[in-house]
């Protein structure tokens, strides 16, 4: 099973900036979509950006666009999401995963891989 390893999270301040890693080993990931979501306390986990692997492709939740910018190193086998100008909603628990074939924005259709999850809490 490929494995996938989040990192990058942590606490800022409104308008501040973060920067989140996922880690794949196992394999690459030439063939699949990768993306990011999140789920906050309470509420249903929902995906926020994604990316094909292949053509760099993205897609970002209206809720995110001009904010976030997803991206891949085909060398490191590593997604990132760019967090720029965050704000208090966007506090949640961060996933990275994985599916094969095209982007799908039902979470339930990633049924590939999952990482841990890394926290982002941003203070008003």
């Amino acid at each position: 099973q490929v494995q996938l390893v989040e990192s990058g999270g942590g606490l800022v301040q409104a308008g501040g900036s973060l920067r989140l890693s996922c880690a794949a080993s196992g394999r690459a990931f030439s063939t699949y979509a990768m993306g990011w979501f999140r789920q906050a306390p309470g509420k249903e986990r929902e995906i926020v950006a994604a990316i094909r692997w292949s053509s760099g492709e993205p897609y970002y939740a209206e809720s995110v666009k001009g904010r976030f910018t997803i991206s891949r190193d085909n060398a490191k086998n590593t997604v990132y999401l760019q967090m720029n100008n965050l704000k208090p909603e966007d506090t949640a628990v961060y996933y990275c995963a994985a599916r094969l074939g095209p982007i799908r924005t039902d979470q339930a259709r990633w049924d590939g891989s999952w990482g841990q999850g890394t926290q982002v809490t941003v203070s008003s």
